[in-house]
């Protein structure tokens, strides 16, 4: 039975309570009333119940369960245990006064075998969490795939083998059947980058493999899949909004001098227009196909291939967490170029760079070069040690500072003339964080171990006031 929201544990000093803030204080940044207030979170990162109710296994199951994989030793098992506490977590958004919220489905709780025998069990969760969360009057944004690809598919060969494409597109129908009557918002994939060089070329990420000629395959049959899925939302829901979510970002050189400057250039083909220019243009960075070809790790692709994967989509995700400096000089595995040690700048847990006005500038960046489109924020968030007092509470004055400042700059986006719709923190409560284990806390709520409780940290209610008011002070 999921535990409703127990307010003297979830906010422990009655006097910071949501309901508690101060209203009615002159804004210095207002966002427009439509403007969407969300967190975002990722199926096998909060859900636990693995193996529960007829859940297939995932590649990040395997990955974790496999010794040396997880820093920490951990795996996602139970995590915040969110597929039995569903409810109590609606409760939770609902009294931050958030208005959307990203998820992602787990693809095997669905189809177990990747593909074939639907499991009604995990549809039916899915069915009534949607329900649950309309009827709060949160807007659910649906992300396909966020990484747990189904294991049966990768003993096939994953995403190197294009089969998985077609698979890909069987669930996002099976999908789209049950739940589009409901759900308008739909992404079809999460930061292609990481599950293509950080699961397939580094081996950082599940699945676990090496292989950089295999990496750049798996780039174009994402993209493949992509196209297939924007093609099948037209064909069956054809009021819907749909989209990808990239983790792209202006890099700078280190220096002003003329090879900096093309090491930077060369970095962003890489690493931010490889992603954009297939979504826009139907193509790749021309200087990044000759340098792929002359190591023989160029993609195969078929007829028509251009044309599917520059299906128009609707908005663009963004998951905005630093920027980089380039300097000629480096070990990239690609390019061979390096990035500055930024010593000089504030870092988070995670050793990110903390760089607000990054995100205007890629904000700006994108609508140079692919004109106009609605953007939403879909990840933004700060790591940063709990250090919580005898009620569990944490007062995460650094996440509070980090949020405002990007904030601001979003604002600032948004009086430049940008489309941007909404922001999506990243994340609601502390959870698996990939091959972190759980070290690394980027959540506004605190989970307390072995309890998993959830406790408010003073960055929620930071947050929950400008949900609430629309902007902040």
């Amino acid at each position: 039975m999921t535990k409703g929201l127990n307010w003297d544990v979830t906010f422990p000093h009655a006097e910071l309570r949501p309901d508690k803030a101060p209203a009615g204080m002159p804004l210095r940044y207002r966002f427009s009333d439509d403007f969407l207030w969300g967190v975002a979170a990722a199926a096998a990162q909060i859900e636990g119940a693995w193996n529960e109710d007829g859940k297939g296994e995932s590649i990040w199951d395997r990955f974790s369960h496999t010794p040396g994989r997880i820093k920490t030793g951990e795996t996602g098992d139970v995590a915040a245990d969110h597929y039995h506490r569903w409810k109590e977590d609606i409760e939770l958004m609902k009294a931050l006064h958030l208005s959307a919220y990203r998820l992602s489905l787990s693809w095997p709780r669905i189809l177990p075998e990747g593909r074939g025998r639907v499991n009604a069990a995990g549809l039916d969760f899915y069915d009534r969490l949607i329900d649950e969360l309309l009827q709060a009057r949160i807007t659910p944004f649906i992300t396909l795939y966020h990484w747990d690809l189904p294991q049966a598919l990768q003993d096939q060969g994953g995403w190197v083998n294009r089969q998985t494409c077609q698979a890909y597109a069987e669930y996002a129908q099976t999908v789209f059947d049950r739940l589009g009557d409901r759900v308008e918002s739909w992404i079809t994939f999460n930061e292609p980058f990481c599950t293509a060089f950080l699961g397939y070329g580094c081996g950082v990420h599940a699945p676990g493999q090496k292989n950089m000629a295999d990496a750049f395959q798996v780039t174009h049959h994402l993209n493949v899949a992509h196209g297939m899925a924007v093609g099948l939302a037209r064909e069956l829901m054809p009021d819907a909004q749909i989209g990808t979510t990239l983790n792209v970002w202006k890099n700078h050189p280190a220096d002003d001098s003329p090879e900096a400057v093309e090491a930077a250039r060369i970095y962003n083909q890489l690493y931010t227009y490889w992603y954009l220019e297939p979504i826009f243009k139907g193509e790749y960075p021309p200087d990044i196909m000759r340098i792929i070809e002359q190591k023989g790790w160029a993609p195969k692709f078929e007829v028509d291939d251009s044309e599917l994967i520059s299906r128009k989509i609707d908005f663009l995700g963004l998951n905005y967490y630093w920027i980089d400096y380039i300097t000629p000089r480096g070990n990239d595995p690609v390019i061979g170029t390096g990035k500055l040690d930024l010593h000089h700048l504030p870092k988070s847990e995670m050793g990110w760079p903390v760089v607000p006005e990054g995100l205007y500038e890629t904000i700006e960046d994108i609508n140079r070069y692919y004109g106009s489109i609605p953007i939403y924020i879909t990840e933004n968030g700060y790591a940063e040690a709990d250090k919580p007092d005898d009620k569990q509470f944490v007062a995460d004055d650094l996440r509070i500072g980090y949020l405002r400042d990007h904030l601001i700059q979003l604002n600032r986006a948004i009086a430049s003339g940008f489309d941007v719709r909404g922001y999506f923190l990243w994340t609601l409560y502390d959870n698996f964080e990939w091959a972190e284990g759980y070290a690394k806390k980027l959540g506004i709520v605190r989970l307390v171990p072995q309890s998993l409780d959830r406790v408010a940290k003073k960055s929620a209610l930071w947050y929950s006031a400008a949900t609430r008011d629309g902007g902040f002070v």
